[in-house]
Formats: structure tokens, sequence, C-alpha cells
């Protein structure tokens, strides 16, 4: 278990227990209080997970304690924390003992760091799902897989005082760092834990009285509606974790526990790399896989899954993952600056060489991450401009395609109606030849009637040989070359023109062009209108900034218009016990907050606004938080 700050003057009296001397109180849920403890017999400290007083009497709660001890002590694994001992049927007090860990929960490293490096939270993921695995071969699913459960512990190579053997606050840049022999050769230890409500999958009737375990906004579907649960309710679990560990939120949110349990089963949650870009598409796509509300659409292995981002961070040039985490916790700050630089690299190298192999898909996701990294690169924003506009035309290409052919078709159907027809009406060498469909020109040149095709089916249906005196215009087709024909009115011929966009922010915005539907566009993006009046209305993603709208004369020239989007301010409310206390901002010395009124505060961009609110009274009472333009957001203190 972790061992978090000393517990305070006040805390609940100390339990009494037959072989461990109870240290102090390190944790506390709902089921039981954790305490460190010394083991008389062997000398050293542990964990004791002391069931609360009134579940005592409960038997199911009974029944799933011992299912716990039952269920990992069997389990041997560096991923998983190790069961020592379990109270006697004798003993007042029912309790677990586990290994002590020093350091930090997930939990407490996304509190406190907000939204991880991608390729750090995959490392801890992929660490936790090695525990798994081997949770599933011996038949055991964890059925609760969340930050809370996952423990971290950064150990050193360097020797450190002996006052460093002292718990310290669990906080990111102070994690403790233990001096003691470590376990293999790695310095930073990811350890899953609590498997309280974790289901073997050769027991039947533990949760009989129908009760649901887990988390709410960490279940499968399956889970809440009570159907079979496997490793594949551990893959969503995981999935949920990872998600939260990368974008900064939960996929499923909700204002009360039934409206995320509402959310989980309609399977609805915004896609990780809209939501914050620097997930990038790949990421997101492996965690929309383990988040598939079915389970037969998810990854059919914890081991399967972690292949995945085995392959990801690979592709990226990660090929030890245990060193990038040992690099993020010796100083989380500079791992992030030299980790985004190599990062940025790495995805122009490999969207160069998709570029090259014409995967043009691929290199706009890895264009489109480094972006993300920094939006304000000029050259980064030429390319991703340039890739758009290519896409856009090869869109056009797509849909003109099937109107090419048909167009084609037809013309060729026409040419030889004209020659059958032609034939019909000189059925010898004498007759005069009578107007068919082509006019005298084409007839006369045999030459240029094979050359040339009709516009339209409607016209070759209107030659016939009852209509001697019909003729209609053609157009000549290339065989190799399809060109659009331009449709016309009274006022005479609607050209194309181009209309060059230079926005701020130079990306996330939408435009909706004469009333329909918003489309994706970016600085050095051109629109293609035609030459009569439109209405350009400019929004962001996620309703970011204040609609503008922008009026397009009509002309048969390109122009250039420029749009300065004004991104909308956050809103910042602090709840607090006491309405008496004043809050401040770090970044904003000079502001102030009080309790229930809401503040304003500029912001840059859709993301990546981090503040932090402290208790001015006692400023290591503290919140980090990130804003979003538009939005509104609650801290409790």
């Amino acid at each position: 278990m972790v061992v978090p700050a000393p517990a305070t003057a006040g805390s609940r009296a100390l339990p009494t227990l037959a072989k461990y001397d109870v240290i102090e109180e390190i944790g506390h849920g709902g089921m039981a209080t954790v305490y460190r403890a010394k083991d008389r017999r062997l000398g050293r400290e542990v964990a004791v997970k002391v069931i609360h007083p009134h579940l005592r009497e409960s038997q199911e709660v009974a029944h799933r304690f011992v299912v716990e001890a039952q269920a990992v002590a069997k389990l041997r694994h560096p991923n998983i924390v190790e069961v020592f001992d379990v109270s006697s049927e004798d003993e007042a007090e029912k309790y677990l003992v586990v290994e002590l860990l020093r350091g930090s929960t997930l939990r407490r490293l996304i509190k406190d760091h907000g939204p991880l490096p991608p390729e750090i939270a995959i490392a801890i993921a992929m660490d936790v799902l090695s525990g798994l695995e081997h949770a599933h071969q011996e038949g055991v699913v964890h059925r609760d897989v969340k930050p809370e459960n996952v423990l971290i512990e950064a150990r050193s190579s360097r020797k450190s005082d002996p006052e460093a053997e002292q718990p310290e606050s669990s906080t990111v840049n102070a994690l403790r760092v233990d001096t003691s022999p470590s376990t293999g050769d790695k310095r930073v230890l990811v350890k899953l834990t609590d498997f309280g409500i974790a289901k073997l999958l050769d027991t039947q009737g533990v949760t009989s009285t129908g009760q649901v375990l887990g988390s709410p906004a960490h279940m499968a579907p399956e889970q809440i509606e009570g159907g079979a649960v496997d490793a594949r309710s551990d893959v969503f679990g995981v999935g949920v974790m990872l998600y939260e560990c990368v974008v900064g939120h939960l996929p499923f949110e909700g204002q009360n526990p039934a409206q995320v349990l509402r959310r989980v089963l309609d399977g609805q949650y915004p896609a990780a790399d809209l939501e914050r870009p620097t997930v990038g598409k790949r990421l997101s796509t492996i965690l929309d896989k383990a988040l598939a509300h079915d389970a037969a659409d998810r990854y059919e292995s914890t081991a399967a899954m972690r292949d995945a981002l085995v392959a990801e961070l690979k592709r990226l040039g990660i090929r030890t993952p245990s060193l990038e985490l040992e690099s993020f916790f010796e100083d989380p700050d500079a791992y992030v600056v030299a980790h985004n630089k190599r990062i940025i690299t790495r995805l122009c190298e490999l969207a160069q060489t998709a570029r090259k192999e014409g995967r043009s898909l691929d290199a706009a996701n890895d264009y489109n991450r480094a972006l993300a990294y920094a939006p304000e690169d000029p050259q980064l924003l030429r390319i991703v401009a340039r890739m758009q506009r290519d896409e856009a035309r090869a869109r056009m290409l797509r849909r003109a395609g099937p109107l090419a052919l048909a167009t084609v078709v037809v013309g060729v159907a026409a040419f030889y109606l004209t020659q059958t027809l032609k034939h019909r009406s000189q059925p010898t060498g004498l007759e005069t030849p009578s107007a068919t469909v082509a006019d005298s020109a084409s007839i006369a040149d045999p030459a240029s009637v094979a050359a040339s095709a009709s516009v339209t089916a409607s016209a070759s249906v209107t030659a016939s040989a009852t209509t001697p005196a019909t003729t209609f215009r053609t157009v000549p087709v290339t065989p190799s070359i399809i060109v659009p024909v331009i449709a016309t009115n009274n006022s005479g011929a609607i050209t194309d023109r181009k209309v060059a966009l230079t926005l701020t922010p130079p990306a996330g915005v939408t435009v909706q062009i004469d009333g329909k539907e918003p489309q994706s566009v970016a600085s050095g993006d051109a629109l293609t209108l035609d030459s009569r009046e439109h209405t350009l209305r400019f929004g962001c993603v996620k309703d970011a900034c204040e609609p503008q709208s922008k009026p397009i004369a009509a002309g048969k020239g390109d122009e250039a218009v420029s749009v300065e989007l004004r991104i909308k301010d956050a809103t910042v409310v602090v709840e607090a016990s006491d309405p008496n206390t004043t809050y401040g901002i770090e970044e904003y010395p000079t502001m102030l907050i009080k309790p229930g009124t809401p503040v304003r505060i500029s912001v840059r961009g859709y993301s990546g606004n981090w503040i932090t609110v402290l208790d001015r009274a006692n400023p290591s009472r503290k919140q980090k938080v990130d804003l979003r333009p538009g939005q509104q957001t609650k801290l409790v203190f």
C-alpha cells in the first residue's frame, strides 16, 4: 500500500493487533482503514488494511474480505501488491496485511501534475496490464481498475541521508525516494492493488445479493448490467484509466453516479485526440478499441492491448519504457520540455516517411499531433495547411469521379447512337443524308463526330430519326482527361474562385458556408467558392470562441480573408466550508477569489491553461486545474 503524509493529530485511535505494532493511519476507504505497521516477528514494515467496525458483522463483506486474501495471495508478480497475512477467525479486528510501498497513487500524480505525457501514461498502463495478465491467468478479474488502485514508488540508485527513510508527502516533485535495495533493475515500480472486489472465475455467490461492485466511471457496461465479467472488463477499466491520464478527465462524466452509469451504458464519450490533440490519433484509436461498448469489440486480452501500446511506443522510438518513467520522476518539468522537443522531431520524421510512401492519412495524423505540441510553428502550419488543401482536392475528385465516368459513358453511347442513325438514314449511296443529332459541321467531318460526345443523357434521347430538324451543342471529350462543365445562368458563367484564410487562432477553427454544416479549417487554407455572394460564419471547436461572420461579395477574382476570433474567458468558482476564507491564484498574485463568487480568467487556447488555486492563509492547500474556454470549473476546498 502507499504511504502518504502521516496522520495528523486528532486521528481516530489506532487499533491493537496481536502480531503487528500499528504506527499510523495512512489511508481511509469505504470498506477499510489502512495503517502503517511493523511485523514484530520479521521486523519489516507492512500495510495493514483493517475493516471498518460497522462492517465486521456483515457476512457478505467478511466473505469478500477473505476472498481478497485468497485471490491475491496466490498472485506473485512485480506489478501486483503482495499479500502477506490475514487475520485469524478468533481476532476481534478483521484485517489484511500487504507489502508497504513508499510513494504515491496514480490519482495523486494526475491531481498534482495534470494530464501526463502520453508516452508516460502508456508506460504506466503497460505495467498495470502486465499485472492484470498474470491475475487473469490465475482466474482473477480485478473489476475495479482505477488510478486510486495503482501505486507508484520511485527508487533512487543514489545514496541519501538516513532521514529519507521517513515518509514524505505524496506529491509529484516529492515522491518518496527509497534507498533500500531495489527489486530488479527498475527504479520506478508500478503496482496494482485492492483486489477487494475481485471475482474468482471459479467462485459463485460472492455478489449473490445483486449488488453492483466497482467505481461507476470505471466499470464496464456488462459489469453494470450484471452480465458475464471477464478479462475484457479489465481492458475497459484500463482504457478509462489511460484516457483520464492523457486527457485530464474521465471519458464518462456526470453530476451523480446514476448519470455516469447511464453514459457508460450509452457508450458515448469525446474522442481523446479531440479533447487533447497532443494525445494523437493512434493512441486515441487504441483507447476507442479498449472502451468499446461490446466486450467482443475490445482487445481480447490485456496482453493484446499491451502489445498495441508497445507497438506505438516502438514506432515513436521508445524501446525502454522504464527509462522514460525514471527520467520523468527524476524531474517531471524538465522531462516534459525535453520530451516535447523529441516527440515533435520524431513525429515529423514519421510523417515525412508516410508522405513519401503515399500514406497521406498516417502523415496527416502525425503532423497534426506535432502541430498540437507547437501550434505556432510556421513550418508545421504550412505543411498541415497544404495537406488539408491536397485532401480537399482529393475529396473533390473522388466526388467528381462517378459523374465524370457517367459523362464518358453517355458520350460514348451518344457517339454510337449517332453512327447508327447516320447509317440508317443512308441505306444506299444514292440518298441525300438527313439531319441527325450532330450539327452539319460535325456530320460533314466523321473524324469530328468520332471525337465528340453528348453533354447530357437527355440530349441523347432527344436525338432520334423522328426529329430530323433537331440539333444540339456537342462538347469535345479527350479520352484521358475529363474537363468538368461549368453551369451557367442568365448572368453568364459562374466561375470558381479561391478565398484564402488567415485565422487566429491558427487551428481548431470551423466555418459554415451559407449556413451549411460546419467544417474544420486552419490558417493557410483556401476555400473554393463560386462567384456568387456568400456568408462565412467562423467559430471554434467546443464553442471555445466568440463566433464571427464574414460576408463575401459577388465577384470572380480570388481574395483573402483575415479573421481574428476571441477565445472565451474561463470561469472559476471555489466552494469552501468557510465562506470567509480568501483564495488566490499563483499565476495571478493580485487576483482574489471569494467562495461562491465566479471569477473570469482569460485563457490563450482550448487547453493547457493551467492555474493553481490556493488558500491564501494556508498556501500548502492548493489545487491545480486546466481551464477550458467558455466553461466553468468548480474547485472544492
